[in-house]
């Protein structure tokens, strides 16, 4: 498309500039790796500007996390998972995202007012990623494709390679 034709219909270009003028980065920070349903789960905090992430917060996101990977081997699961728990500008957000058999991934998003972990709920179909939580995760399908799947030596220690690579700092 040549830039000096007019832009497809389709294309909300006023929506586009507003967002574009809105968009800021993002900290994230690695909340270290623990055990949740027989998973390995990789912790991270991302927050809106004002909002943090506590422990409480971090806690209870565990918990959903582990609710959800319980049936995790039915899905395919190889016991491997990211955590997000994002304290974003609209609500609180809780990414679910674990590697499968056939190089493939399974993706939860919960969702919930802010300061109401017990009011997250599965997010709507279709539901995807914000731009930061994506930032996050293309880290780590790198760090996965990285450390674990063309890593070399015993899987132990590609595992605790896979889990000391983390994103901190900020996203966009």
């Amino acid at each position: 498309m040549d830039h000096h034709e007019e832009l497809p219909s389709a294309v909300a270009a006023e929506a586009l500039l507003a967002l574009a003028d809105e968009h800021h980065a993002r900290p994230a920070r690695p909340l270290g790796t623990r055990e949740a349903a027989g998973h390995l789960v990789k912790v991270y905090a991302l927050e809106a500007p004002g909002r943090t992430v506590t422990d409480a917060d971090a806690a209870a996101a565990l918990q959903v996390a582990e609710d959800h990977l319980t049936l995790g081997r039915l899905r395919g699961s190889l016991g491997l998972a990211v955590l997000i728990v994002h304290a974003g500008g609209d609500g609180d957000y809780v990414l679910v995202h674990s590697w499968i058999e056939g190089d493939m991934a399974d993706l939860a998003v919960f969702v919930g007012p802010v300061g109401r972990p017990d009011l997250l709920r599965p997010g709507r179909a279709g539901l995807a990623p914000c731009v930061w939580e994506a930032a996050v995760l293309a880290h780590e399908r790198e760090a996965f494709s990285r450390h674990v799947l063309d890593g070399t030596g015993p899987l132990g220690e590609r595992l605790t390679a896979w889990g000391a690579d983390t994103v901190e700092g900020t996203v966009r």
